[in-house]
């Protein structure tokens, strides 16, 4: 009796082990610890990147991450009541200088991926600017003289001057507000680089404020946003506006998300580099110890692969070789040459100043 009562007892315990295993092997056991929120302001031209399923399944499923966010121009967010938020995404380091300059240091901040400041025009238009000789070809990609473009206006050059009768007014490129958004700020520091003969600085820049100041009086209004803009610049055709400065993960985004889209667009819409140009450094800037989660999930290998492939951002692990292959865009440079630095954050401040 004493061993069956044993060996009874020992196919129990053998029963709860069986139970338990398959228990935790189905998924069982402690709950998987509940994701975070982290909310903030994001510059527009990252939004499909933060909407795009598989980066936030990446986020959900292996940081335990979603990210609530507002849109905002990279200067209007570092302005804007921090109050309940845990980072900002905007779109230059310029942007932390001015955060560290009203709010103090942020827990953390990190350059996440960057993008050049672009060109895009119509075809018409750019043959106009070949002709003139302000644009020329090298290696399969365009690029404009920015020298020459800024000459033209500030002497006021009407675009019928220019052979291009049926756009109206001076030629113009237009960009977003240098006093909100960073696209906008970082072509007006371009601009003041280039009548600088250099890297325009606290000195040098104030002899070519008023020449800023009649470039950018002739472009009425701006948008607030990066992706407004070039939403605006895709819908309302060449008359409209004729050449914008944006950014280059812009077009390339377009094209990957809207292939059908783009085969419409694409013998007409042209991407031109300006020579020379800067980077826009995507900055994640943590406001409190709970953003700092974002840096690594955004720093994730995956979601920089994605970055690039899917949304145009140039990344450390991306390749950009194959890029017009990849996103059927013609004349995308393999490699970015011909940078310049932006002015530091006390130069722009005097020129943010004089556009205001």
């Amino acid at each position: 009796m004493g061993n069956k009562s044993r060996v009874i007892g020992l196919l129990i315990l053998l029963a709860v082990i069986g139970i338990g295993a398959a228990y935790l092997l189905l998924g069982g056991g402690a709950a998987p610890a509940a994701s975070a929120a982290l909310r903030g302001y994001v510059g527009g031209e990252k939004i499909g990147l933060l909407e795009d399923p598989e980066v936030q399944a990446i986020l959900a499923d292996d940081y335990r991450l979603t990210l609530d966010y507002a849109k905002a121009g990279s200067l209007d967010m570092v302005a804007a009541d921090q109050t309940g938020r845990d980072f900002l995404f905007p779109s230059s380091q310029n942007a932390l200088e001015y955060y560290q300059q009203i709010h103090g240091a942020p827990v953390k901040s990190e350059i996440i991926f960057n993008t050049p400041l672009v060109l895009y025009t119509h075809m018409p238009v750019l043959e106009a600017f070949l002709a003139r000789g302000l644009a020329a070809e090298r290696d399969g990609c365009y690029y404009m003289d920015m020298a020459g473009l800024a000459a033209l206006m500030e002497a006021g050059t009407s675009w019928a001057e220019l052979g291009l009768p049926e756009l109206y007014g001076p030629v113009a490129v237009s960009t977003t507000d240098p006093v909100r958004s960073n696209s906008g700020n970082m072509f007006a520091g371009l601009l003041a680089n280039v009548l600088c003969g250099g890297v325009a600085d606290e000195a040098s820049v104030e002899a070519v404020l008023p020449r800023l100041q009649t470039i950018f009086e002739k472009l009425g209004y701006m948008e607030a946003s990066s992706s407004d803009l070039f939403d605006q610049f895709l819908k309302t055709g060449m008359g409209a506006k004729p050449i914008i400065a944006a950014y280059e993960n812009q077009l390339l985004e377009f094209a990957a998300e809207n292939p059908d889209d783009w085969a419409q667009l694409q013998d007409d819409i042209v991407l031109v580099y300006p020579t020379p140009t800067v980077w826009s450094s995507h900055i994640y800037i943590a406001t409190d110890e709970a953003g700092t989660a974002g840096i690594d999930a955004l720093l994730d290998d995956q979601v920089q692969q994605l970055a690039w492939e899917k949304h145009g951002f140039r990344t450390e692990v991306s390749g950009t070789e194959s890029g017009s292959v990849h996103f059927q865009v013609p004349h995308l440079a393999g490699e970015i040459t011909q940078v310049v630095s932006m002015p530091n954050y006390a130069t722009m401040e005097k020129i943010i100043a004089a556009l205001t």
